[in-house]
């Protein structure tokens, strides 16, 4: 793998971090703006759960996608090219 490879996976990792961080950022304030809806309005049923726990999945899934087990689906990749250009070269 040469260093420009090496610089773009890592710049892609980066901005996939930052994403996820900007996320979370906007599902906190807006959660928030929304429990504070609900709590100045008087309301007794907590409706606010709703977007907050749908919400809270998909940035779960999200957080897998950057730093858990999802993650691992393009270093796959990389690997079976690797195995795929290898058998090519000793069958050709």
């Amino acid at each position: 793998m040469t260093d420009d490879e090496i610089y773009r996976i890592a710049q892609k990792r980066v901005k996939e971090k930052k994403d996820f961080y900007n996320h979370l950022s906007v599902y906190i304030v807006i959660n928030l703006m929304l429990i504070g809806i609900w709590a100045f309005t008087g309301s007794s049923y907590p409706w606010f759960i709703f977007p907050l726990g749908g919400w809270g999945i998909g940035l779960i899934f999200h957080f897998l996608s950057v730093f858990g087990f999802m993650r691992d689906e393009s270093d796959w990749e990389n690997k079976e090219i690797q195995k795929e250009i290898g058998r090519l070269k000793k069958n050709l």
